[in-house]
């Protein structure tokens, strides 16, 4: 199945699936965007290097356990946007080789924590792959799906996954807004050019 039949199929579930019912996890397929006899029209690391000039807020996306699990799943992105305002979507990617999105899209829902200026640490714990991320980590649940809002995010989003679309090598997806909330102190923290960093430029 190639890239538009998957996202058609997902799309296709999730308007059957009833809400907020479990969406079906995409294969995992082998990626080849490039084929070996061609050349990739920009050097990956020059694409990184360029691109890494736009500062980005940080966020963890989190879900709540699925499938009989016992933890609740959550990996760190900077790739979140809102979408629109009327139905309110917000949405995030993710690499389709991500093996905690499966986790989420069995879930069928996530809660979007904006990090603030002082949790440099807690994106990098989320970063990394296999970890029990949620080791010592404060959390309650969001309202509607009980997902994990983290303790000290300056706002959180409430959703459940709406649609899923292919993008290259990452998933492009979207959720419907339930519930949200923002503590209006504190600044967040950014992403710019490999590193961390903050409002006033430290």
């Amino acid at each position: 199945m190639g890239h538009a039949g998957a996202a058609a199929a997902a799309v296709r579930y999730l308007r059957s699936a009833p809400a907020p019912g479990p969406v079906e996890a995409l294969p995992r397929p082998e990626l080849r965007c490039v084929h070996e006899d061609e050349r990739a029209p920009v050097d990956p690391a020059e694409f990184r290097r360029v691109l890494g000039h736009f500062a980005t807020g940080v966020t963890v996306i989190t879900a709540p356990p699925a499938d009989g699990s016992a933890s609740p799943s959550g990996f760190a992105c900077q790739s979140f946007s809102s979408l629109s305002l009327d139905p309110p979507l917000v949405c995030f990617m993710v690499g389709r080789t991500s093996t905690t999105w499966p986790r989420i899209a069995r879930a069928g829902v996530f809660c979007v924590n904006v990090l603030g200026a002082d949790q440099g640490e807690l994106c990098r714990a989320f970063a990394i792959s296999g970890a029990d991320k949620f080791a010592g980590v404060a959390h309650s649940p969001a309202p509607v799906s009980g997902s994990p809002r983290l303790a000290g995010a300056t706002a959180w989003i409430d959703c459940t996954i709406h649609a899923v679309h292919t993008g290259g090598d990452h998933l492009i997806v979207v959720g419907r807004v339930n519930a949200l909330g923002a503590t209006e102190q504190g600044d967040p923290l950014l992403f710019h050019r490999g590193r961390f960093g903050r409002l006033d430029g430290r």
